[in-house]
């Protein structure tokens, strides 16, 4: 109370109201702060509005002698004959030795609304066995969808990022040369038609299959939008509707995709990659009381070398070397560890570290403890 009255005195009416104001202020900041989450653009994509792939084949011209050796690729032999009769140059038959000619495959995205005249970049890969596409230029080559139709033209100078050198039998290589980019090397020429402009009900479709998370976009849509705006069809899929004006639109799903929602809690997951021996959990993963051995048997066979000699110093006999076999067999004593239930990921961890297990006997540790009921999570093997 002492110190109230002192505020109040020491502070005018006007500037105490400034204040109270302030703290307020404060304490809302600080509360949207902890309710923030995760903006809808980056849980969920609009149904229709996507990449799509383009694929071409090609020719490198213009290699210092890096190209495809023609008596193993003979594809692009034929490639360069078509290329030439296409301009009017008829070859005799026979055997052509290029050394400066690689066939490529060609691949690009094309972004969604592009415009024909707009530049895309495009990747260029070898497809025989050429050394190097550096410093190679890419002929003009058509970029199919999956309709078979061209929807862009691609041609230009292969930038490679790595360098290599070869002399007397030595070679020398940085970074990958069969490989590179043409940055804006390719013109769309068609366009990928959508009915985002015609349609007034706009899908999203959430990267993740979540009922809670379609659930709270749908409660999020509503309160910004007002009710009615926003129907979940299922757990992946939301319909959305939209002002019908083509300009409302966009300002309607600029302030969409910028609400924000927290997401649902993480499904726990652990994967595990057999070729790599990488395993990856995230940090919903839980174990619940278990007990786990982990113990190997260590079989080690050898030769060795054994001298028999005559039992007498007289005998007249010689010594003779022979080859012995050994087999030794190591069972070292397993090692129970004890995991409390419950445990999170650090626990998880720190418990598998401890029984010294290589990412291969993590593989087999995870898949046991999934088929005992133990590990509270996903095991997906890739």
């Amino acid at each position: 109370m002492n110190g109230t009255l002192r505020v109040r005195e020491l502070l005018p009416g006007r500037t105490l109201l400034a204040v109270a104001l302030v703290c307020i202020l404060g304490f809302v900041g600080l509360g949207a702060a902890w309710a923030a989450g995760e903006r809808i653009k980056d849980l969920a994509t609009i149904g229709g509005v996507r990449d799509n792939q383009l694929v071409g084949y090609g020719l490198v011209v213009g290699l210092d002698g890096s190209g495809d050796q023609t008596t193993q690729t003979p594809f692009t032999v034929q490639s360069v004959v078509n290329m030439l009769r296409s301009l009017g140059v008829n070859l005799p038959p026979g055997n052509m030795q290029l050394k400066n000619v690689a066939a490529v495959m060609v691949t690009a995205e094309l972004p969604p609304f592009a415009r024909a005249g707009q530049r895309i970049d495009v990747t260029v890969s070898s497809l025989g066995n050429a050394k190097s596409l550096k410093g190679g230029t890419l002929v003009m080559t058509p970029l199919k969808g999956a309709d078979g139709q061209i929807y862009a033209i691609a041609q230009g100078n292969v930038v490679v990022g790595g360098a290599g050198a070869r002399s007397g039998g030595a070679a020398q290589q940085i970074n990958h040369l069969s490989a590179g980019r043409i940055p804006a090397g390719a013109t769309v020429e068609r366009e990928v038609g959508n009915n985002f402009a015609q349609s007034e009900i706009i899908q999203l479709e959430l990267e993740e299959m979540d009922f809670g998370t379609a659930a709270k976009i749908v409660r999020a849509i509503e309160t910004a939008f007002g009710f009615g705006t926003a129907q979940a069809l299922d757990g992946r899929t939301i319909a959305v509707r939209s002002p019908p004006d083509p300009n409302a639109r966009i300002a309607f799903l600029a302030r969409l995709q910028n609400l924000t929602v927290e997401p649902d809690v993480q499904r726990a997951k652990v994967v595990v990659n057999s070729r790599t021996g990488s395993v990856v959990m995230n940090q919903a993963v839980t174990l619940q009381h278990v007990a786990v051995a982990h113990g190997s048997l260590k079989v080690t066979i050898g030769q060795d070398l054994a001298v028999s000699q005559p039992d007498t110093p007289f005998a007249g006999g010689a010594a003779v070397a022979a080859q012995q076999g050994r087999v030794e067999i190591e069972q070292p004593v397993a090692v129970i560890q004890d995991v409390k239930g419950g445990a999170n990921l650090a626990d998880v961890v720190k418990a598998l570290n401890a029984l010294g297990a290589t990412p291969m006997d993590l593989i087999s540790i995870l898949q046991a403890l999934k088929s005992s009921g133990a590990l509270r999570a996903d095991l997906e093997v890739i």
